[in-house]
């Protein structure tokens, strides 16, 4: 089994703040399993760390105010380039993330209220017909 996986569960520093988001139920569950790691993030050449993100009317905003769509979507470009050959039997994204948010992603206010929603790539996943997980849904 191939499975496409946010590259912050593995522990890859990745996340906007220069950590990650290493967890040991995706590890364990991916034990077994051909792995493709993968952050549009910084395929889109966004730094780590970056500011933070979320998504606000549609456009994805950076918490100083900046317009980052355009990056975010490139990297979401770039990533859909990048497995375009792969056979992939399934997804596993990190929650709440502006590019890979499966369930909920934060208002777009910076208060840390989540709504329901996508990010950017999740939803180009779903769309295309992957099967896409939230890493909490592993159990």
């Amino acid at each position: 089994m191939k499975v496409l996986v946010s590259a912050c569960l593995l522990g890859e520093n990745c996340k906007y703040n220069g950590g990650n988001n290493y967890n040991q139920k995706v590890v364990s569950f991916l034990s077994d399993k051909e792995i493709i790691p993968i952050c549009p993030e910084v395929l889109a050449g966004l730094g780590t760390p970056r500011n933070c993100a979320e998504i606000l009317n549609g456009n994805v905003i950076d918490n100083k105010g900046n317009n980052v769509d355009f990056q975010f979507k490139k990297g979401v470009e770039l990533a859909l380039e990048k497995i375009k050959d792969e056979k992939i039997d399934l997804v596993i994204l990190q929650s709440r993330s502006p590019s890979c948010g499966v369930n909920q992603i934060y208002d777009g206010s910076f208060s840390g209220k989540l709504i329901k929603g996508q990010g950017l790539f999740a939803k180009e996943l779903i769309k295309r017909g992957f099967k896409v997980l939230d890493c909490d849904e592993i159990i």
